[in-house]
């Protein structure tokens, strides 16, 4: 049974279930994390998850902004590394540092590669509607995502899950994934098999602008555009007292002749709302400044009324 030594490279929660596996077969002999970020009301400087992970458990940690000086590529050598690990990194590695590493880079990318390379897989996936994703193992190179496919592992979008399941979903499945593949090195990478490049998506970074809805389009593709978004950044429109999260809802194919956003139900707590085609029902949203609630709580204290068109820009 083979043991390397590894150097693994990520930021959010969803590298640890990778690191945390590999770490019981494997030494991980540094972990490289993104610099701590500003968040909360305070700006407070805050680790990111991968960094607290190494933290807990007592595994040497860097933080560097970039991976281009000498200083740091030098560092990097000297763990003496047979891989290193990527998932969900953020930082280019440049070509010095794909050449470090005794037997290469693994990038383990939420995405049956092609299909959706870049930053915002989980989410472009669930806006497209697509049925199906899953975790490509990949030879880094020096392209964006573009590198020999070493295993992919398919995964099922089921009509409820949402960005935060199905990222949750990816992550285990991206930990038993990488595993196998580094378990297996030699053959996997016999086996490799280069990318089709004409048969590739760029999903983008997410912007609170992508999450904005729109009510022209219809009520299936405006279900799979809240769903893309929850629970962070969160889809949004303009309500009577400001901008409204919409966190859950279903599509109904009833047809109707009102305008797109248009309100046509509140009987009994429910929330219909006009789209280009069908309807939609909210059953959860988040009022600005409040907490999420059901959708009969929000009509209680907000009184919408029938007809009432759900404003485009701010009111």
């Amino acid at each position: 049974m083979p043991r390397y030594r590894i150097v693994f490279m990520g930021t959010p929660d969803f590298a640890i279930p990778a690191l945390r596996q590999l770490a019981v077969r494997h030494e991980i002999c540094a972990v490289y994390t993104q610099p701590s970020k500003l968040s909360g009301r305070g700006l407070k400087t805050t680790p990111v998850p991968l960094a607290t992970h190494a933290k807990q458990n007592n595994i040497p940690f860097f933080t560097p902004s970039s991976l281009s000086s000498n200083a740091i590529q030098q560092r990097l050598r000297m763990h003496q590394a047979d891989l290193f690990v990527v998932v969900a990194y953020g930082i280019l590695l440049p070509s010095a540092v794909l050449d470090l590493p005794r037997l290469g880079c693994i990038n383990g990318h939420a995405s049956l590669l092609p299909r959706w390379r870049g930053a915002a897989p989980i989410q472009r996936a669930i806006a497209a509607g697509d049925r199906h994703t899953g975790i490509s193992a990949m030879l880094m190179d020096q392209g964006l995502d573009t590198g020999m496919i070493l295993a992919q592992k398919k995964c099922t979008i089921n009509n409820n899950d949402t960005a935060g399941s199905l990222h949750d979903k990816l992550a285990n499945l991206n930990a038993n994934l990488l595993d196998d593949v580094i378990m297996n090195f030699n053959r996997r990478l016999k086996a490799a098999e280069p990318q089709d490049h004409n048969r590739a998506n760029y999903a983008a970074k997410i912007t609170t602008q992508d999450a904005k809805i729109d009510w022209t389009l219809s009520a299936k593709n405006l279900h799979c555009h809240i769903r893309a978004y929850a629970p962070f950044p969160g889809a949004w429109c303009y309500g009577p007292k400001g901008r409204i999260r919409i966190l859950a809802a279903h599509p109904l194919s009833t047809s109707h002749t009102n305008p797109p956003g248009t309100v046509i139900g509140i009987h009994k707590g429910e929330l219909k709302i006009a789209t280009g085609k069908g309807v939609l029902v909210i059953d959860q949203l988040q009022p600005a400044g409040k907490k999420p609630m059901v959708a009969s709580d929000f009509l209680n204290g907000y009184r919408l009324e029938i007809d009432q068109l759900l404003a485009l820009k701010s009111p």
